[in-house]
């Protein structure tokens, strides 16, 4: 995959600025070491590795304002990183830029219960948000599977959203407000503890840019009362088909679960060989959730099973108690780590109309045969948000190559039936050189003059989401 040559003026440069960075950090935040770099030279797309100029870690709002102004004086591209669990790419840096983390910047700034937000600093871990209020029976509710991991700056860079989306919407719906560091340093306030802000969506362009058009250091979250009670049911299937065929007529019933989950056998193999969760031995589960008063869940469990039935499942079980329920979850949680053992993966993020999740599945099967590589199938079924994960072999020549080739077969075949390239991945360089696939020339202009007016100078989280042809002449300028 293309990347830009670095400026060999600017890596002449890289003793001043280095330098310019220690006046203003403390010693331990700036890193140029070498080796000790290797850690920032690529994120979860571990494909691809390239090592910065150097990488920093600010701790405050006010370090990195610091931070962005040197290297906006000096034209050193910057890279926001997160925690780096991206599996798009979206923490890859240039060889000319600068890595900027906020994985120091943890603190819980402020919560208001009554008024039923949290404000953090965005490098804080999205399972470490509920943390910080489910003593007191509340929740963030975008849970993506890396949770444990992935930074609050991430996941609005991405727009991530998690099993329980479905309900609960992705983080643009559960975010109010950021603190935003411009790529001159200014330092700018959008949106706040409101539901909606005045004026322009300022705070829709931030949610979901990829680091494109600054670096945000703190947020506003909503944050929710928890449910008074919740229940899956897990339903196993004799094809990936069937299982899609189910979702669809749940969706179409009008019943909103709060989540509905899929896995395919090589997930369900995989999973069940690294967590012995007790899956039953089909080709494909559903895991669907429901929450509410006992009365309210029975109810909808009710006529989601009867759904399922006239699907000719292999298995029903719905769970009894809190330590099954905790079993149907726990395979489906770990499964990008369990998809592991079974070698090298891309893991893909196109969106799909719900009723399209039979005829995609059955190509998908198809492509895996053309291709003769493996595919495992997880992903968010409600909302069709698809994470087919390519197996290959990194060790074997031109298997990477043709890993790619499926991957752009797949996207594509997910905008021809009528979704998207990514719904919580992000464009990265993963999916950048297939924007065009989905956005005429003139939508791609648009959204490049966007970032004209954020980052004049195009020095934020360069060689990303655009396609290089036609971002040329700005990153030249």
């Amino acid at each position: 995959m293309q990347m830009p040559e670095p400026s060999e003026n600017i890596l002449a440069k890289r003793s001043r600025i280095v330098a310019r960075l220690h006046e203003v950090l403390p010693g331990d935040a700036v890193i140029e070491d070498g080796i000790e770099l290797k850690a920032y030279e690529c994120d979860a797309l571990s494909a691809y590795r390239c090592p910065p100029l150097c990488a920093v870690l600010p701790a405050s709002t006010e370090e990195v304002a610091a931070v962005m102004r040197i290297c906006h004086e000096e034209g050193v591209p910057v890279v926001p990183r997160g925690s780096g669990t991206s599996l798009a790419g979206g923490a890859l840096p240039t060889a000319d830029s600068v890595v900027l983390g906020v994985m120091r910047l943890t603190e819980v700034l402020e919560v208001d219960y009554p008024n039923r937000f949290i404000r953090v600093q965005s490098g804080r871990t999205n399972l470490a948000v509920t943390g910080a209020v489910e003593a007191d029976g509340f929740f963030y509710a975008p849970d993506p599977s890396s949770q444990l991991a992935c930074a609050i700056a991430g996941n609005i860079a991405m727009n991530s959203g998690g099993a329980h989306c479905l309900k609960y919407g992705v983080t643009t719906n559960n975010l109010l407000g950021v603190t935003m560091v411009m790529a001159d340093g200014e330092v700018i306030e959008i949106g706040g503890a409101h539901l909606d802000a005045e004026g322009l969506d300022l705070l829709g362009l931030v949610c979901g840019s990829e680091g494109q058009l600054g670096v945000v250091t703190e947020a506003t979250l909503r944050i929710l009362a928890k449910p008074e009670g919740a229940r899956p049911v897990l339903v196993g299937f004799s094809s990936n088909v069937v299982a899609g065929a189910c979702v669809s007529d749940i969706i179409k019933s009008g019943i909103v679960p709060v989540a509905i989950e899929f896995m395919d056998r090589p997930c369900i193999e995989a999973t069940e060989a690294f967590t012995g969760a007790g899956y039953p031995d089909c080709e494909a589960l559903l895991i669907i959730e429901v929450e509410g008063s006992e009365a309210e869940i029975a109810d909808q469990l009710s006529r989601i099973i009867a759904i399922a039935r006239t699907h000719d499942p292999v298995e029903i079980r719905e769970s009894a108690s809190a330590e099954e329920s905790r079993l149907i979850w726990l395979g489906r949680k770990s499964a990008f780590g369990a998809m592991g053992q079974k070698g090298d993966y891309i893991c893909l993020d196109g969106t799909i109309p719900v009723s399209e999740l039979p005829h995609v599945l059955r190509r998908i099967g198809e492509l895996s045969e053309t291709y003769g590589l493996g595919v495992g199938n997880v992903f968010h079924a409600g909302d069709g948000n698809m994470h087919p994960l390519i197996i290959y072999d990194a060790n074997k020549d031109g298997d990477l190559a043709k890993a790619e080739a499926m991957g752009a077969d797949i996207l594509k075949l997910c905008v021809e039936v009528g979704g998207c390239l990514t719904g919580e991945h992000g464009v990265g360089i993963e999916k950048r050189d297939l924007m065009d696939v989905q956005y005429a020339p003139d939508d791609l202009e648009v959204q490049m003059a966007v970032k004209d007016v954020f980052d004049p100078a195009w020095i934020l989280n360069p060689a990303k989401v655009f396609p290089l042809g036609a971002s040329a002449g700005r990153r030249e300028a």
